[in-house]
């Protein structure tokens, strides 16, 4: 499984990822091995001496993040293992009287794509905050907003905006949503604030919009972009758009059903989407109270794999600034931790959005959009376990071709699944917390008596006749995640030492100190 790579070669990759923190063009293949953390701008960290009580997400105002907040507490979401991080839109928002909605703290109400938000900070901060990343071996994904512009009414002051021309922008209507050419030319929003539709086929806003995004990637050295309301816009002007950007993109395309979001990955459309049918699975399979089917999440991952151009790119997630918090959807905490290793081992980028291990439980917008700093950056049961599998992760990528390979349901019952993605075993359950008399048997592909070990509790796991081993739940459901004992040195894992490769899990402090010797 281990790659045998050169101590000089390690030391080499680490020194020059320390001496150039500008990182090149990070392309989709690249960003396959990373693992992100989504946050709000707004609500992540305050200045020193902002008082942390003055926010209250129905107010939905500002309440004071910047990207120097972001920059400066980098560690909370490196020690974590996070090797990337996903930021809310950088462009000019609205600025005019509150709304009946609220200010534009969240970014998306864009007006002039081509300015940035000063709300947020001035020019040299938000590169300070690309290079205070790259130093560290990690990327930096932007979110963009294309589809749209804010209003406050439909017949807008066109004089404020990147596009002043009428032409520049589709005639108002409401959606008809059973009509895909409704949905990318009709405004989102509504008549209180309307979101007015940019004309995406026009050859002098396709020609803009690439020259702009051209500029913005290279004048902040962003490795990826995050694409807002994807399937909003005509899916032939991805292509070029993202070639512009010589960037990975990945966009929103806010559907379950599968066979329409499969349209928007591939070569004539984006590198990848955010994986909505997936996360209605793992919400029908988990969520406690809920249905606890099983087979969603066996169906989807069968059609994932028939469907998706590559699914090992799709965006794994379980929240996000959109959705309701999982904690407001399921009462009970081993179904969260399930469907996480779920979404860190199997087929994917792993996403967190911020406050998910702090078990935040906002229902919807505003409420999801909750003030990280109330939470005290904690060392949460939850942060814990996405600190491992993040960790375990890295890893594996770094010493493995684990993460082009493909996963296989190994076995699915009505009460757990088991998944072989490498050399990997994952077992997850939804029946909670509580004990039941239920047991899953696994047929692995290792000989009988492997010594496998289960990295989240480093319990070993002999396999048994034929290849098996067994997951019984008389303590409750927690997941399983097996690896043979002899793969995991320099994992820094159950006793093993810590990791010598993969130099975008260290932290800059921990580079500056490394002796060339060791």
């Amino acid at each position: 499984m281990r790659k045998n790579l050169c101590q000089t070669v390690q030391f080499l990759s680490l020194l020059f990822s320390l001496q150039s923190p500008l990182a090149l063009a990070a392309t989709a293949n690249e960003w396959k091995g990373r693992a992100i953390y989504q946050v709000i701008v707004d609500r992540y960290a305050l200045p020193q001496g902002a008082d942390p009580s003055k926010c209250d997400p129905g107010d939905r105002t500002w309440c004071g993040g910047t990207w120097n907040t972001v920059r400066t507490n980098l560690d909370y979401i490196q020690d974590a293992g996070f090797t990337a991080i996903w930021i809310s839109p950088v462009s000019q928002n609205y600025q005019g009287p509150t709304t009946p909605y609220g200010d534009a703290y969240h970014g998306y109400w864009v007006s002039d794509a081509t300015n940035l938000n000063s709300r947020f900070g001035i020019p040299d901060d938000l590169k300070a905050l690309s290079d205070e990343l790259h130093t560290r071996g990690m990327y930096l994904m932007v979110d963009v907003v294309v589809n749209d512009v804010m209003a406050t009414s439909t017949t807008p002051d066109l004089s404020t905006y990147m596009f002043k021309d009428q032409s520049q922008y589709h005639p108002y209507c409401v959606i008809d949503w059973s009509n895909t050419t409704s949905e990318e030319r009709c405004w989102l929003g509504d008549t209180v604030v309307p979101l007015a539709d940019i004309n995406t086929e026009d050859p002098t806003v396709v020609s803009a919009f690439q020259n702009w995004i051209k500029s913005l990637v290279r004048e902040y050295s962003i490795d990826g972009l995050r694409i807002d309301a994807a399937k909003h816009v005509n899916v032939d002007f991805w292509p070029g758009f993202c070639a512009a950007a010589g960037v990975f993109c990945i966009g929103e395309v806010f559907s379950s059903d599968i066979d329409e979001a499969a349209l928007y990955q591939g070569p004539n459309a984006l590198d990848s989407i955010l994986q909505y049918p997936m996360y209605g699975a793992l919400v029908d399979t988990f969520t406690i109270p809920g249905q606890q089917n099983m087979s969603a999440l066996t169906d989807m991952i069968a059609q994932s794999k028939q469907k998706f151009t590559d699914p090992r790119l799709l965006g794994n997630f379980i929240e996000n600034q959109d959705i309701p918090r999982w904690h407001n959807l399921s009462v009970d905490p081993q179904s969260l931790y399930n469907a996480m290793v779920f979404n860190f081992m199997s087929d994917g980028i792993p996403i967190v959005y911020y406050g998910q291990e702090q078990g935040f439980s906002g229902y919807a917008d505003p409420w999801n959009r909750e003030p990280m700093w109330t939470s005290g950056y904690a060392n949460t049961t939850t942060y814990q376990l996405m600190s491992t599998l993040n960790q375990f992760r890295n890893f594996l990528v770094s010493n493995s071709d684990w993460v082009d390979s493909s996963m296989e349901v190994l076995t699915s019952t009505g009460d757990g699944i088991a998944i072989l993605k490498g050399d990997v075993i994952s077992v997850m359950t939804n029946i909670g917390s509580p004990p039941k008399n239920v047991s899953i048997p696994v047929y692995t592909p290792y000989p009988s008596s492997t010594p496998l070990i289960n990295i989240l509790t480093c319990g070993q796991w002999p396999v048994g006749s034929n290849g098996t081993i067994e997951v019984e739940y008389s303590r409750g459901g927690v997941a399983v995640v097996l690896i043979p004992m002899n793969y995991l040195p320099g994992s820094g894992l159950c006793g093993n030492t810590s990791p010598t490769q993969a130099p975008f899990i260290r932290k800059a402090s921990d580079i500056n100190s490394m002796d060339p010797d060791s």
